[in-house]
């Protein structure tokens, strides 16, 4: 009789290896989901840093922590993350380029560095490729929320491959690489709004007569369970926001007085900023962003 028990598929430690050149909070992250969701084995994270405490925590979690790129390099068969910040990413593409060996060039580049685009990463890395991502830092509690775009030479498989990692710590979705800053001005910039949100709400709890712990406590968990509401019932937030506004209430008073103070063209005016500064920073031309983009 056939068992009716599913093997566990076989996971050889020496090939879908995936490298992180940079091993900061985000790459952490990132490596941290992937092992958790069953994804990969520790031993199968290659990961490189100059920092040495940051190599010794990727140590301590089993991960193979090198100070060298080259042999990330040469030990990542599936993808290779370009962790690092935006001013060291041509230097690590170089290392890529030089040390990869030629059996390994079919290796996918993901960079998640903010304002790189694919065309600067395809002329780094020719015949490479390549898929970018932006991340956020809510990626550090398993809650991202992750856009991404693919190179001209990545494929389905590609695509498949980053959706899978980067669902390992949130969610993601594919846009064309011309929204990218504007993903960066929602979900990128985006914690920082929401972090004020919850200071100013803890900050009228507390001039309301609340205790500041119980303030900031109240104000997080609302925020938290606010936000699983849209994303459990798909219902639009306008529509939720109503179902708890009871004609002459206490809600439709405070939501009075946020329309007051400007909250919603604020927050608006916040993620065209930030997508505004994030074109500027990616060598976008203010006569485009003005013309082509209406910022």
């Amino acid at each position: 009789m056939a068992s009716c028990h599913f093997r566990k598929p076989h996971i050889d430690n020496m090939t879908n290896t995936i490298g992180f050149i940079g091993s900061g909070m985000m790459a952490s992250s990132l490596a941290d989901g992937i092992v958790a969701k069953g994804l990969r084995v520790p031993n199968q994270i290659h990961c490189s840093d100059i920092y040495a405490p940051a190599r010794e925590a990727a140590s301590d979690k089993g991960y193979n922590a090198t100070e060298s790129n080259e042999d990330v390099c040469k030990h990542s068969v599936d993808a290779i993350f370009l962790a690092v910040k935006p001013n060291c990413i041509m230097g690590a593409c170089k290392d890529i380029s030089d040390l990869t060996p030629l059996e390994k060039k079919g290796t996918l580049i993901i960079s998640i560095a903010a304002g790189i685009t694919l065309a600067a990463l395809e002329k780094a890395l020719p015949e490479r490729r390549i898929v970018r991502v932006m991340p956020n830092t809510p990626c550090l509690v398993g809650e991202a929320a992750c856009g991404f775009s693919l190179g001209s030479l990545a494929t389905d498989d590609d695509r498949t491959l980053v959706k899978t990692l980067l669902d390992a710590v949130g969610i993601s979705m594919e846009v064309p690489e011309t929204l990218l800053d504007a993903v960066t001005g929602l979900s990128g910039s985006g914690p920082a709004y929401v972090f004020q949100f919850i200071e100013a709400l803890s900050d009228g709890g507390v001039r309301a007569g609340l205790p500041r712990n119980v303030a900031t406590m109240l104000a997080a968990q609302t925020v938290k369970g606010a936000a699983e509401m849209v994303l459990t019932t798909g219902k639009h937030p306008g529509e939720l926001k109503d179902a708890v506004t009871s004609p002459g209430g206490t809600t439709i008073a405070g939501v009075e007085a946020l329309e007051k103070g400007g909250f919603r063209a604020a927050t608006i005016g916040a993620v065209r900023a930030a997508t505004k500064r994030s074109m500027q920073l990616g060598g976008t031309s203010e006569e485009d962003i003005k013309n082509k983009y209406g910022l």
